[in-house]
């Protein structure tokens, strides 16, 4: 009753110190909850949005391989798929490919991520649906069937201004590779100039005086291998031109069309045979540098010609989650990522994301050996990683808030305590132990820091309630730290979780006890004689 009397000396409501102290505790409580409720909250809703789309276990298959027989070596990522569906906790399986693409609109060009959608699977295209802008683009859809549709990333309309409807040019990335080549090629001279001593000696074979036997030409076993080998040499190196690898390859199967006499070691070439080579070498011979490199560029038409397709809807994207910029069909993709019908790997979805562990061992052991399985938890651990550490940065960093609060109300004990000297001789002189004395001051702390979590939490919740009106009276006045195109949120995503809000709470507790006991005890040492002279 004592320690409650303190609080109130004067009869008004609250003291000024006691409501120093009880605003500065309610402060900091609120400030750490508003914010722990929000970091949890963007965790939960990222975590949502990524487990809409993204694989819960990624089955990477090794293609198929053909062997010298003819015969496929290997199970096809269909198959696998199939067999992944019979997996205990696995609700479906689809095709992956994600890769990258130019994207070309009006005069502006960027490099931009894709994933691969199977439009058949209803999940997939319902978490694409959940994460819509309709709120700045309502015609926005998320049926891209298997046409040229696709979905874009808010990020991307803003900086392209594009409209639902509007039409974007993609380049795959793959091609330029290809280009390069082909322009390297068409740098370097013909082979008779780039190569001419291996030309020059396959040339003397061909040409040369060759004896005829019986209706057929007679050419020494070690100078047609001669010519041959150099030629092959020639038709291994990378840099040539196609239609010079091409006829190359005519001569080099032209040589090979004859009859060996192993005993003489000579090669017998019939009429028809030795009329052939002198063609395909002569052909090859004439070649045309300008000629050829003008089919060369003129069939990269078909390589870099881009992939038009209609935008159908804009998702709200958001930079503090790694999404892809564009989803489209998985036909699209697969043509965008050069793989025609294979697939980089195979996307599994489970009943239950969070038992994803479980379930690759499962799959490991009844899909059998040679496939790698990665969860969506290693594949987003860095990020997850980067959100808890700022997470648990921000709590440290909060809790120092309340922590100041404590020795404010530290200082603001020492000040009482001061001023009832005179109160606390009296209770000496009658015979008051300083557990006594210590227990009065210190309920007065541990009143002011259980009024003060409460009411912290409680105002904290509130303000989570109302976080959107707060928002949007932070952004009349100008002011506007959570920008939606940051965080892809028009309000903030918030959860209340009450075992932390209760931690919260109780530290706070905690600490103004603590705060409370030191200028408790100095108080209790006090001399009674001394006090009551006021000295």
């Amino acid at each position: 009753m004592l320690a409650k009397r303190y609080l109130n000396p004067r009869r008004a409501v609250l003291s000024s110190f006691t409501l120093i102290s009880l605003m500065g505790v309610m402060l900091g409580v609120l400030v750490l909850v508003v914010v722990m409720a929000v970091y949890a909250g963007l965790e939960r809703d990222v975590k949502g949005r990524l487990l809409g789309f993204t694989p819960h276990i990624l089955v990477s298959v090794p293609p198929v391989m053909v062997d010298e027989e003819g015969k496929e070596q290997g199970r096809s990522w269909r198959d696998v798929a199939e067999e992944a569906k019979k997996v205990k906790g696995v609700s479906g399986a689809t095709a992956y490919v994600a890769d990258n693409v130019i994207v070309d609109v009006g005069t502006w060009q960027k490099p931009v991520s894709f994933r691969g959608i199977d439009t058949g699977d209803g999940v997939q295209v319902d978490g694409i649906t959940k994460m819509l802008d309709l709120e700045k683009y309502p015609e926005s859809t998320a049926d891209m069937g298997l046409d040229d549709r696709v979905v874009v990333s808010s990020i991307i309309a803003e900086q392209f201004e594009i409209r639902v409807g509007d039409v974007i040019r993609l380049y795959s990335t793959r091609n330029f590779g290809s280009v390069m080549d082909a322009y390297k090629k068409t740098e370097k001279p013909v082979v008779r100039e780039a190569y001419v001593a291996e030309w020059e000696s396959a040339r003397k074979v061909v040409e040369g005086e060759w004896p005829k036997e019986e209706g057929k030409y007679v050419v020494s076993g070690e100078v047609l291998d001669a010519g041959y080998n150099n030629l092959r040499k020639v038709y291994e190196e990378e840099l040539i031109r196609d239609a010079e690898k091409e006829m190359l390859e005519d001569v080099l199967v032209a040589m090979q069309e004859n009859d060996l006499d192993e005993e003489r070691n000579v090669f017998l070439f019939s009429e028809e045979n030795w009329e052939s080579l002198k063609k395909v070498f002569g052909e090859l011979a004439a070649a045309d540098a300008e000629k050829l490199d003008g089919e060369a560029l003129k069939g990269l038409k078909d390589i870099v010609l881009p992939k038009e397709a209609v935008v159908v809807g804009v998702y709200a994207a958001s930079q503090m989650a790694v999404t892809p910029d564009i989803f489209m069909p998985l036909p699209l993709a697969q043509g965008l990522a050069g793989l025609d019908d294979e697939v980089q790997g195979i996307s599994l979805r489970l009943d239950d994301p969070y038992k994803a562990e479980e379930v690759v061992v499962l799959a490991r052991k009844e899909l059998g050996p040679g496939l790698y399985m990665e969860t969506w938890g290693d594949q987003y651990q860095a990020f997850f990683m980067l959100i808890n550490q700022q997470r648990m940065m921000m709590y440290f960093a909060l809790s120092f808030i309340v922590l100041v609060s404590a020795f404010s109300m530290m200082a603001v004990m020492f000040t009482v305590t001061i001023q009832k000297r005179r109160e606390i001789g009296v209770m000496k002189a009658l015979g008051a132990a300083p557990g006594q004395i210590v227990r009065v001051f210190l309920y007065q702390g541990m009143l002011l820091g259980l009024l003060g979590a409460l009411l912290g939490v409680g105002l904290g919740r509130l303000v989570i309630h109302f976080r959107g009106g707060v928002q949007e009276t932070m952004r009349a006045l100008g002011f506007d730290p959570f920008s939606a195109q940051l965080t892809g949120f028009g309000v903030l995503p918030a959860y209340n979780d009450p075992l932390e809000q209760a931690v919260i709470a109780f530290m706070a507790f905690v600490l103004c006890s603590i705060a409370a006991l030191v200028p408790a005890f100095f108080a209790a040492q006090s001399d009674a004689a001394k006090s009551l002279r006021n000295l």
